[in-house]
Formats: C-alpha cells, structure tokens, sequence
C-alpha cells in the first residue's frame, strides 16, 4: 500500500512539473504547434534513462526499490505526457494540419529515443569517471 502513496506522491509532483514546464514553453514560443509537451516528454525521457542507468542494478548509486517506483513511475509517469502528446497529434490530423501531425509524431518518437540513450550515456560517463 505504501507504494501506492509514493506513486501518487511522485505523480503529482510529475503532473505540476509538466503542468508548469510545459506552460512556461506555451508562453514563449506561442502553442501553434505543441511544442512544451514536446519538450516535456524529450526531458522526461532523459531523466528516466539516467536514473534508471545509475540506480539499475549496475549502476553507482544505490538507492530502495521504493525510491526507484516513487521517481521512475511516479515522477516521471506524472511528468511525460504521451496521452497528451496523442490527443495533440490526432487534433492536429483532424484539423488537415498533416505534416506538424507527422513531424510532431517523428520528432517526438526519435528525440525521446534520443534523449533517454543520452541519458543511459551520460550515467555510464559520470559513473565511470567517479570509478576512476
């Protein structure tokens, strides 16, 4: 049960961060294409691949199993927005705007590819600099 409060826990904290990261880019760079969700699912994604590198059973920082659920799950769950970013590509194609539904959908996929190798890289760089 205790898990169940860390995820929610966790999920909140993801949920404002989203809420507030991706608000922040709307108010920037307008909300034409959606580009915060872009961006917050990018982020996401490196946060996850670096945490999840450097405390996975190889990595250098040990932390509990509950840790783990509350950032990996919750926060991050919370924080990355695929629902969104499906409900945005689909309005996209409904309103004709094909190719920012395409590119929306390519660039999320690849960036976030992208991003969560980087952030299993950089892990494995700092880690391994530690270790020397």
């Amino acid at each position: 049960m205790l898990n169940y409060f860390w995820v929610g826990l966790g999920g909140a904290l993801g949920s404002m961060g989203r809420f507030w990261f991706s608000g922040l880019i709307a108010r920037h760079f307008g909300e034409t294409f959606p580009l915060g969700t872009l961006l917050v699912n990018v982020s996401g994604s490196l946060l996850i691949g670096f945490f999840a590198t450097v405390t996975g059973p190889d990595g250098r920082w040990l932390v509990s199993p509950n840790l783990r659920t509350f950032f990996m799950i919750g926060i991050c769950g919370g924080y990355t927005t695929f629902s969104s970013f499906s409900l945005q590509t689909l309005n996209l194609a409904q309103e004709g705007k094909w190719l920012c539904a395409g590119l929306n959908a390519l660039l999320s996929l690849s960036l976030c590819l992208l991003a969560v190798w980087i952030g299993h890289w950089l892990a494995l760089t700092v880690t391994a600099a530690k270790g020397n």
